[in-house]
Formats: C-alpha cells, structure tokens, sequence
C-alpha cells in the first residue's frame, strides 16, 4: 500500500477526471463515482464541489486523509459495484486500475481482493449461473486491470502534485 498521503478529494477528483477523459458519463461510471463518494464518505456537497473545480480549471483542497487500511476497503467497495454489473466496460476498468494506482494496490493485494469477492459473491448470490457470470468477470478483470494499472504506472502525469 501507498505510503503517501493521499485527501479522499484528491481521490475523487482524480477518478472523476479519468470518467471524464473521453467526455462522456456512463450510467456503469456513474454508479462507480456515487459508491466512490460514499465510500470516502464524502460530504454531500464535496462532489459538485470537485466537479465544479474541474469544470473551471481550479485546484480544490485535498480532503481528509485516507489510510492505507481504508484505500483497500474503499478499492474493495468499489471494485464489488463494478463486478456486480457483469459485464465491464473499458471505462470501469480505466476507474478500477486508476483507484488501484493511486492506493498503489499490487499484484498480490488485488488477486487477495479478487480472491475475497468471490467468497463474498458465492455467500451472497445462490444462483450457480449468476455466480459464474461474476466469477468470469473477475477472472477476466485480473489481467485487464492489471494492464491498464500498469499503463497508469508508467505514465508520469504533468503537474502532479500527489
């Protein structure tokens, strides 16, 4: 986990800005940044704050900290909505591997986190076809967010002040 400190605004901002990179706001993202948002336990007023601040260009505050404990619950809350769609979009991936970027969640953290949703899922859902479905989704999100995670790692942002 990330030794840095990281604001949970600076978390949402840098995740909202990601959806919003090829400019457009899909359903599947906006379920991600309202489970984001709640899961940092944002203020209701915080998220039209960021998005305002990034309509207009202008730097925002960074937030209350985020631990490295809760950068892997609020990675695992997240990453649940995402899954529990199905069938991931492109967009969900880039959110997912940016999350895990920022909360620098490795390898072995995500397969561990992989690992506990399928436990959670197989509780949770008694639908052998649906737990498939989910199960596959996982599978295929190991290797594609691990891709995307190492494109985000290797890109060294300009003006990057985290």
């Amino acid at each position: 986990m990330s030794s840095q400190q990281l604001g949970a605004l600076d978390v949402f901002r840098s995740t909202v800005e990601v959806m919003l990179g090829d400019g457009v706001l899909t359903r599947e993202e906006k379920r991600l940044i309202i489970k984001l948002a709640s899961a940092l336990s944002l203020a209701p007023e915080e998220p039209a704050y960021i998005y305002e601040c990034i309509q207009s260009g202008e730097g925002s505050r960074s937030g209350e900290p985020v631990s490295p404990e809760n950068m892997r619950i609020i990675y695992t809350k997240v990453f649940e909505v995402a899954i529990v769609n199905a069938s991931l979009s492109r967009d969900e991936f880039r959110v997912m591997a940016n999350l895990r970027s920022q909360f620098d969640i490795d390898d072995e953290l995500h397969e561990e986190i992989e690992h506990e949703l399928r436990e959670m899922m197989k509780e949770k859902y008694g639908d052998k076809a649906m737990i498939d479905t989910l199960m596959d989704t996982l599978r295929d999100s190991v290797g594609l967010v691990g891709d995307l995670f190492d494109t985000f790692r290797k890109k060294s942002p300009e003006g990057d002040e985290r």
